[in-house]
């Protein structure tokens, strides 16, 4: 077998060699610019020696090494900043040899608005009457959140618990500022109604602390506030709102005997367990906040398999030494701990670390260190747990086991019907696993907003990531045929050029060829493209095709059957077969249906969206010099809509924080 070191260039082997002896992060890219692999070191030149000194023979780790084309490195100064970044690269490249943990981009929190004290402390300005909401984003210093939480039910369960006892607000400030008279939720004793004065301010200032305490699992204190209004109010023979009081109380207590399994000193606490099985893995993240179970949320990492052979296949150091990051006498962490390792190192980078981490498996204490510093506060990992943090741990790890086993079973599933397609239509892939379908549809109300959607199966998946939505411009509204022709053409147009350059280009050794069109890097055509509709659309695509000079036998139309009835769908083929009938109960058809109804979904979503924003004005704002994102919705906020805006005076537009005069007059003079 070749060594290594004669598969790569000069210059590669000398930049290794030149590498210094200090901790830092590397990254290996293939001759197409594509990143492979990311990794840090303790070591950087014994570390990525190793990977070039050593015959990985025909494995898939000796194939990806070498493809290595160049590398780059960063030195940095600790072992945990090492790591830090380098998931902080595995998240942003998205490595093809990492196990990558999907980007969940922000978790919801329950919120509660309200300017703090002047004094820098918790308690809330006297004018202020805060409500409670839904929030995902960034947050901000003005208001106070509490999560995060695994799911959105998980909040929107919280907020009903704190209407129930608390009975505070959760209508926008819009609506609050123009009630006359209280809502629904007064009426159901969810709200307390301060929008028209039925709760004294320094009353529903109470109620407000009184949930945040128990947000922060102060419970005890919060029954103790609450009786002790109880009984002062009684002292003054006030017992309708003494009866009130004593209302609460029960429904608090009704709620904390409902959870007293789990109530414990634990304040904030995440539960991580880890399975792994037939080369797929399931991390089931428990989130504990003030002593309460919100729920939890399975994670299900990409690369699994290649990432743990890369691990095995470069398991030791130059030296012979254990693996970096291996507990002592062990040459390479079991899967499960390097699956768990990424997770926290990739969750944690953005999500707040809770005090205390309850985990399934043993990892590196410099993991650990990492995260405390990223969240700059101490974090303790329990690894043998007792008492109610082992009956987490355990229904974590239940989850777990569940989780993996359905996704084993829905992808088992998704085999089957890619394999009854593929039978269906006599095709011959290659891969299974690399059979791609492209499908198309078109969507508009009455000519407006007409968009396009492009959505992709491989892999026996939905890759929602290379989703594509297309304005479809300069064509006759409503007309759906020459929407589908301009979808086409830009979707497929390059490709066709680059497949005829490519097609032209003189035999290796004779030396020139044609370069491949900008934008056409790694793309492919499909092995199956799908449209919604019958011959009329499929006419239209079989156009498109022979003008780019593409294979008609790509195209499939979706063709609704009698009644435009779900399962009586039939296919028509561009190259002159014969209209086909799945079966109500095909696979295939199952299959087929499934990538329709996503494209659908996919375009009608667009177009409402776009259609909204045409409607409401929101593009007026968003053309006018100097109002950008934050100061548009500063001024929708205040005058409540576009019209409220083009309503408003000069003088109204610059007493809006941010809006100067001159932009006031600016903006005054483009919407009049």
């Amino acid at each position: 077998m070749v060594p290594m070191s004669e598969v790569h260039s000069e210059q590669l082997l000398a930049e290794v060699a030149a590498l210094p002896s200090l901790p830092g992060v590397y990254r290996y890219f293939d001759a197409a610019g594509a990143v492979l692999y990311v990794g840090k070191a303790r070591n950087l030149k014994r570390r990525v020696a190793s990977y070039f000194q050593k015959n990985h023979g025909g494995t898939r780790i000796g194939h990806m090494i070498g493809k290595i084309s160049r590398m780059e490195t960063t030195v940095v100064r600790s072992e945990a900043e090492a790591l830090l970044l380098e998931n902080n690269l595995i998240k942003t490249l998205k490595p093809r040899y990492n196990i990558l943990f999907r980007d969940d981009k922000s978790y919801p929190y329950l919120k509660i608005t309200g300017v703090r004290d002047r004094d820098g402390s918790d308690g809330l300005a006297p004018a202020s009457i805060p409500r409670l909401a839904y929030y995902r984003g960034a947050t901000d210093r003005r208001h106070r959140y509490y999560g995060p939480y695994p799911s959105a039910w998980a909040v929107k369960e919280s907020i009903q618990l704190l209407q129930k006892v608390f009975k505070l607000r959760t209508c926008e400030d819009t609506v609050y500022g123009n009630r006359t008279r209280p809502c629904l939720l007064y009426q159901i004793k969810r709200c307390s109604g301060p929008c028209v004065g039925h709760v004294a301010p320094a009353d529903y200032a109470h109620d407000v602390a009184n949930a945040e305490a128990f947000l922060r699992g102060e419970t005890q204190q919060v029954l103790a506030e609450l009786e002790g209004r109880m009984m002062q109010h009684a002292e003054r023979l006030e017992f309708e709102q003494a009866a009130e009081l004593r209302n609460r109380m029960s429904a608090l207590s009704r709620v904390l005997h409902q959870q007293s399994v789990e109530i414990v000193d634990d304040k904030d606490v995440d539960i991580l367990a880890v399975k792994v099985q037939g080369g797929k893995a399931c991390v089931n993240l428990a989130m504990v906040r003030g002593g309460r179970h919100l729920g939890d949320r399975a994670y299900f990492p990409a690369h699994v398999e290649d990432a743990s052979l890369l691990q095995q296949d470069v398991a030791a150091d130059d030296d012979g030494g254990p693996a970096e990051g291996a507990g002592e006498g062990t040459l390479v962490p079991s899967v499960e701990r390097q699956v768990l390792e990424a997770f926290i190192a990739q969750h944690y980078i953005e999500a707040p670390a809770p005090a205390t981490l309850v985990l399934g498996e043993v990892v590196g204490r410099e993991l650990i260190e990492a995260i405390a510093q990223q969240s700059s506060q101490r974090v303790t990992a329990v690894f043998q747990p007792r008492s109610q943090r082992r009956l987490w741990l355990e229904m974590a790890q239940k989850n777990a086991d569940i989780q993996l086993a359905r996704l084993l079973a829905e992808e088992g599933s998704q085999q089957a019907r890619t394999r009854a397609l593929v039978d269906a239509l006599e095709l011959a892939p290659d891969d299974l696993a690399q059979f791609r379908i492209e499908c198309f549809d078109i969507s508009h109300t009455a000519g407006e907003a007409t968009q396009a959607s492009c959505v992709v199966f491989e892999d026996h998946a939905m890759q929602n990531r290379e989703y594509r939505r297309y304005n479809i411009e300069g064509i006759t509204p409503g007309d759906d045929y020459a929407a589908m022709r301009q979808v086409l053409m830009r979707r497929y147009g390059k490709i066709a050029e680059a497949m005829a350059a490519e097609a032209q280009a003189p035999a290796p050794g004779d030396g020139g060829g044609a370069d491949a069109p900008p934008g056409t890097a790694g793309a492919r055509m499909p092995d199956l493209v799908l449209v919604d509709g019958g011959k009329g659309q499929v006419s239209m695509a079989r156009e498109v095709f022979v003008e780019l000079g593409l294979p008609l036998s790509l195209i499939v139309g979706v063709e609704k059957g009698e009644g435009r009835k779900v399962g009586l769908e039939e296919l028509v083929f561009a190259d002159g077969r014969e209209k086909v009938y799945l079966g109500r109960d095909s696979a295939a058809l199952m299959l087929v249906a499934q990538i329709r109804d996503e494209a659908h979904r996919f375009a009608i979503t667009g177009m409402r969206a776009k259609r909204a924003k045409v409607r409401v004005g929101g593009s007026q704002l968003e053309d006018i010099p100097g109002v950008g994102p934050k100061r548009r919705a500063r001024l929708l906020q205040r005058f409540g809509g576009i019209r409220g805006v083009a309503a408003a005076s000069v003088e109204d537009l610059a007493s809006v924080d941010g809006i100067a005069r001159d932009l006031a007059e600016e903006i005054y003079r483009a919407l009049h």
